[in-house]
């Protein structure tokens, strides 16, 4: 239990469902204190379910697995996927497992996504609410751990889920959603990432080599952004690319073709166990986007895709995950640098 409304009506759902359920929250990461806010939320939605509730405290392996992951991944130039991480090696992880070692026989958490069992094979499907829709950072659990969870909320809508807090008598029912890095909480990535990355200017330039003005590192940068590149420009432009060893980050106007990527190579793939190579697909290079038809071809080091249509902002160490037509998701990999 998160101490969002989401959380909070899964466990209430259960409950409902004849489950017998026990409210954690986690402890990973209280910067400015908004840790202990959400966990004072988390603890009275429990006691109005009336169920047991605890807190792990879970800081060192997020220090360990997750923010440095984040961190190395910034420093080499690459664009990391934190949450992504944190589902896979906190909550479907440590959480996990020590919930088992507890005696639990399921964990279930506020995801926006589907399960299902077909022919044995545990299968994610894309949530119902489509603008909701969280099962592009599902994308490196395996069988062990699908058959261990439950998305009590999956096939539900926002409002929904909202409507039914109120019902419960939730107080949490017209929260907002939290937003940004699963552990950065309100601080800017930069203000973050300076704390362990160190500042080295360097120079901004155009794709003609013109300098635009300069930077305190190209390791803070990511492929796509817009905001916060700290010169004036008379119209949008974005990172098109940036090379932590020369310094350098190179901007392009909103029309520039190669701001946009015709194939994605992929390697640390995880696939479904149903899945089979050459297939066509419908993929997404980042969370949000529109999926995009695609065929995905096996290859030395992973798998590539190769889309219809060129896509924008492919950045390696993202996550690119690929679905079929009825949502089911079919696999996903961490985004190589070699694109063309």
């Amino acid at each position: 239990m998160s101490g969002g409304v989401d959380s909070s009506v899964s466990a209430y759902l259960l409950k409902k469902q004849g489950y017998d359920v026990t409210g954690v929250y986690l402890t990973c990461w209280n910067e400015g204190g908004c840790s202990d806010k959400e966990e004072r939320d988390a603890r009275r939605a429990a006691q109005t379910l009336r169920i047991p509730f605890h807190v792990f405290d879970l800081r060192k392996n997020y220090a360990d697995r997750v923010v440095s992951y984040m961190v190395n991944g910034y420093k080499r130039g690459i664009t990391p996927n934190p949450d992504v991480m944190c589902n896979k090696e906190i909550k479907f992880g440590a959480f996990l497992k020590r919930a088992l070692s507890m005696g639990a026989d399921y964990i279930a958490t506020g995801h926006y996504a589907r399960l299902k069992v077909e022919n044995e094979v545990y299968s994610v499907y894309a949530g119902t609410d489509k603008n909701k829709d969280q099962s592009y950072f599902l994308w490196t659990l395996s069988q062990s751990q699908l058959k261990r969870v439950i998305f009590p909320i999956g096939e539900l809508t926002k409002p929904e889920v909202r409507k039914i807090a109120r019902k419960a008598g939730l107080h949490v029912a017209d929260k907002k959603d939290s937003q940004g890095i699963c552990f950065v909480g309100k601080t800017t990535l930069p203000t973050f990432l300076g704390k362990y990355l160190k500042q080295k200017e360097g120079l901004v330039l155009d794709t003609k080599g013109k300098i635009l003005g300069s930077h305190p590192g190209a390791h803070f940068y990511t492929i796509g952004q817009r905001h916060g590149l700290g010169i004036a420009l008379s119209k949008p432009y974005y990172v098109i690319h940036k090379d932590v060893k020369k310094n350098i980050i190179i901007l392009a106007g909103e029309n520039d073709k190669r701001l946009h990527q015709k194939k994605a190579h992929l390697g640390k793939l995880n696939l479904n166990p149903d899945f089979k190579f050459p297939s066509s697909v419908q993929a997404r290079v980042r969370y949000r986007q529109a999926l995009q038809n695609a065929r995905a071809s096996r290859t030395k080091d992973g798998c590539k895709l190769v889309f219809s249509k060129p896509v924008k902002f492919v950045a390696s160490g993202q996550s690119a995950v690929f679905y079929n037509v009825g949502g089911k998701l079919l696999g996903g990999g961490v985004i190589l640098d070699k694109q063309t």
